[in-house]
């Protein structure tokens, strides 16, 4: 995984957004290195949270949240990965992108499709935001990119 880059956001973070960012974080170690869910939940609930983003300073995180995050996307990555697929520009699949942009996709669109208890546009700048972390310029566009056609697609009444 990249390393997370220089964000000028504050460096103590909203239990939710670390939250965010360690399911990221959990689904693309369990992409990549193919570890065990209750290997991965373990160890970023005892001590992986708040050690490896922004040099220590990632914030208490809402594990809860961050468990939900992590296995609503293993329950439900069979619906989500082909509505990712549909909205990524032609010529373009899930599984050509980097793990990590693959990761923050996969639990945005299960936050857009599962939790409606946080409004689209939260969903959509919070993962911007945690693409932010770990990528330049065109990554975050390409993430906001998606995340608008699919929030529009599972949402429609909140943009109004």
């Amino acid at each position: 995984m990249s390393e997370p880059a220089q964000t000028t956001r504050d460096k103590t973070l909203m239990p939710r957004t670390a939250a965010r960012l360690g399911a990221v974080q959990a689904l693309y170690q369990m992409d990549v290195a193919h570890s065990e869910l209750a290997d991965v939940l373990a160890e970023f609930g005892s001590t992986r949270l708040g050690e490896d983003f922004e040099g220590g300073q990632c914030g208490e995180a809402d594990f809860p949240f961050l468990r939900d995050l992590v296995t609503g996307v293993l329950r439900e990555q069979l619906t989500i990965d082909p509505m990712i697929n549909a909205v990524l520009a032609e010529g373009w699949a899930l599984n050509r992108l980097d793990a990590t942009l693959r990761a923050i996709l996969r639990a945005a669109a299960y936050e857009l499709t599962s939790r409606r208890d946080v409004p689209v546009r939260v969903v959509i700048n919070e993962y911007v935001q945690v693409t932010h972390a770990f990528f330049g310029t065109d990554e975050p566009r390409l993430v906001n990119g998606v995340l608008d056609r699919l929030g529009r697609s599972a949402r429609e009444k909140e943009f109004g």
